[in-house]
């Protein structure tokens, strides 16, 4: 195939002994907080684990009661419909002739979502917190919730778990489950930091003339006012050969780069491979230069690898939603039997009376409506 290039780059540098034993200090800590896991959820749950981390795919569907069941099934499909119509469409935008910028999601590939037990059970939480994961597109779906005194996993919440495809269930609660999911354990994994302040080539294909590009790289470096400083980053950085480009793309998936060049013929046809970058540069005529000063897109991006995790400064980032609902008579009828089932199984009494109190003032009225119209 024709020789290609990649180029990114991440600020600041990281030096390999360092980077060792930041491996080896993560290691320990992930063999801690299991340890730290386990024994908490003992002393605080009341309940020894045999497994801490289920495989919601291995867990039998659970047994709900029909009526219940239907509850939950209709709360999804409209938790789901409303989170679907937040996804924005994909604008492309022309700031001059020649100038296109456009902003594209990519999901978040591994998360952890919390759902609180203690005095009352919340099915309804792992709803609103998987459903938009799982529209997001996100691989790996972790929930924490703790377990019952049997070790078991509270049925409605599974229920709500499998049905919005939740990967895998956490059997602890508190600061031990969000330690586990931040740090992670032996038995709940999470990648941790990449390596820092490196520029890196990866070369695609036969071809290519590394010694000349070198040269090239140094004599530039001779020139430039702060050679200094660029000779110094380079120091730090490297060249790695990938066989083809989707090889290239996932070394480049694996690093999270703030900054990623794609030097390549036709590179369009790449764009929708890579899912981990802070801002991608596309073809030849396309230095990281604009997108820095004046193309239009914002260059406060993540850093240190965090490009697996989130995004750059945009507009969202200045900006926060509320939501507002509004329902007539008839709406309140026809979902709020619904929402009654799911707060009684959830044990909360006022929130079922706030629906069934008003479920009652309308049959009353229809009914006087009704002895009206008989006198």
């Amino acid at each position: 195939m024709d020789s290609q290039l990649l180029c990114f780059n991440r600020t600041n540098s990281l030096i390999r002994p360092l980077q060792f034993r930041l491996f080896c200090a993560t290691a320990q800590l992930s063999t801690f907080l299991s340890s730290f896991s386990w024994s908490y959820t003992e002393r605080f749950d009341k309940v020894k684990l045999e497994k801490l981390v289920e495989n919601v795919s291995e867990l039998p569907d659970p047994e709900l009661d029909a009526a219940v069941r239907e509850a939950f099934d209709v709360a999804y499909d409209n938790i789901y419909a409303f989170h679907l119509a937040q996804k924005a469409a994909e604008k492309n935008v022309e700031n001059m002739k020649g100038v296109r910028c456009k902003r594209v999601a990519r999901s978040i590939s591994s998360v952890g979502l919390y759902v609180p037990g203690g005095t009352a059970v919340l099915p309804s939480t792992a709803l609103m917190l998987s459903v938009p994961a799982q529209i997001a597109g996100c691989k790996t779906i972790v929930l924490a919730t703790p377990p019952s005194q049997d070790g078991s996993i509270c049925k409605e919440v599974l229920y709500c778990a499998k049905k919005a495809g939740v990967t895998h269930i956490l059997k602890a609660g508190g600061a031990q489950a969000i330690s586990a999911m931040a740090w992670g354990t032996e038995s709940c994994h999470k990648a941790e930091h990449g390596p820092d302040s490196q520029v890196v080539l990866v070369i695609v294909g036969d071809g290519v003339d590394l010694k000349s590009i070198e040269e090239e790289i140094s004599k530039q470096c001779l020139s430039l006012p702060r050679g200094e400083y660029a000779s110094k980053a380079l120091s730090h950085s490297f060249t790695v050969f990938a066989r083809d480009m989707v090889e290239a793309i996932s070394f480049s998936n694996l690093y999270a780069p703030e900054h990623l060049i794609v030097n390549v013929k036709d590179a369009e046809k790449w764009e929708s491979f890579i899912e981990n970058a802070g801002s991608v540069f596309l073809g030849q005529w396309t230095p990281e230069s604009v997108g820095d000063y004046a193309s239009g897109t914002n260059h406060v991006l993540p850093t240190y690898g965090y490009a697996r995790m989130y995004g750059g400064v945009s507009l969202d980032s200045f900006l926060k939603y509320m939501t507002v609902q509004s329902l007539t008579e008839e709406g309140l009828r026809k979902l709020g039997p619904y929402v009654a089932t799911m707060a009684e199984v959830e044990g909360l009494e006022a929130h079922k009376r706030a629906v069934t109190l008003r479920l009652e003032d309308i049959e009353a009225r229809q009914l006087q409506n009704v002895r009206f119209q008989l006198e």
